[in-house]
C-alpha cells in the first residue's frame, strides 16, 4: 500500500482511562506510524471524538448542536495526537471542513495531496462539517477523496463480530467479510452511510484492535489478526 487512511476511535485513544487521552497509547500509535512513514507510506488520520463526547445524551440538547460539539471534540483530538506525532519526529498538518482560525487548514483535495507529497502525516478533523454524519462517514469520504488504497480502522475491539462481544461471550469474529454482508447483517463495523460509501466506491477496510501489540504495523506488513472487509 502506498497511501492509507487510519481511523482511530476516540475510546481507543483514551486507553483504560475511558475518557480524555492516554499519552502512552498515543505515543505508541505515533511510533508505529513513524515506521510506516519511514517505509514511504503516505498516512492520513481521522480520530473519533468518543473520549470526550458521545453524541446527544439528553433531549434538552438539539441534535445539530450535539453533533457540532462532537466535531469540535475531533478537532481537539487531532491537535493533541498530531503534536504527539511531531514529538516523535514527524511533520503533520490538520485539515478541517470549516475554518478554525490559525488552528487548522481548510480542507481541499489539492492542499491535502500537496501536504502528503511533502512527507507530512495529515489529520482530517471535524468530520464532514455537517450534522447527522458520523466520523466513520467522514473518514470514508476523505479516504475516497484522496484515493487511499485502504482504510484502517483501529478500534477498542479487535475486529468485526457476529454480535457484541461485550454482551455475548460466544460472539464469533470474522477473519474476512464483504462490505455487502456487513450491510445485510447490520454489523456495527461502521455506520450504514459509511458502509454504503465503501460499497459504491470500492474502498476496502481493515478492522483491528488498537491496543493489540504493534497492531498498525502488523496490519500493513501482512501479519493481520483483525477483520478484512472486502469490496
Amino acid at each position: 500500500m502506498k497511501r492509507i487512511l487510519l481511523k482511530l476511535s476516540g475510546e481507543a485513544l483514551a486507553g483504560d482511562k475511558k475518557t480524555g487521552f492516554d499519552e502512552a497509547t498515543c505515543i505508541g500509535v505515533a511510533e508505529q506510524v513513524r515506521q510506516l512513514v519511514e517505509k514511504g507510506i503516505q498516512v492520513t488520520v481521522v480520530t473519533g471524538g468518543g473520549n470526550f463526547w458521545r453524541g446527544r445524551t439528553s433531549e434538552t440538547i438539539d441534535r445539530v448542536k450535539a453533533d457540532q460539539i462532537g466535531m469540535l471534540a475531533t478537532v481537539m483530538n487531532c491537535i493533541y495526537v498530531s503534536d504527539i506525532f511531531r514529538h516523535v519526529g514527524m511533520k503533520t498538518e490538520i485539515f478541517t471542513p470549516f475554518t478554525c482560525g490559525a488552528f487548522t487548514t481548510l480542507f481541499s483535495k489539492d492542499a491535502a495531496n500537496a501536504a502528503l507529497e511533502e512527507g507530512k502525516v495529515i489529520f482530517f478533523a471535524g468530520g464532514t462539517g455537517h450534522p447527522y454524519f458520523s466520523t466513520d462517514t467522514g473518514a470514508v469520504l476523505r479516504a475516497i477523496e484522496i484515493e487511499a488504497d485502504a482504510m484502517l480502522l483501529a478500534k477498542a475491539i479487535d475486529g468485526i463480530y457476529d454480535s457484541d462481544p461485550k454482551v455475548n461471550p460466544e460472539a464469533k469474529k470474522y477473519d474476512e467479510i464483504s462490505i455487502q454482508e456487513v450491510i445485510d447483517k447490520k454489523l456495527a463495523a461502521v455506520d450504514l452511510t459509511a458502509s454504503i460509501l465503501c460499497l459504491e466506491n470500492k474502498m476496502p477496510m481493515l478492522v483491528f484492535g488498537l491496543n493489540e501489540d504493534n497492531s498498525i504495523v502488523e496490519t500493513i506488513s501482512g501479519t493481520f489478526t483483525g477483520t478484512k472487509v472486502t469490496v
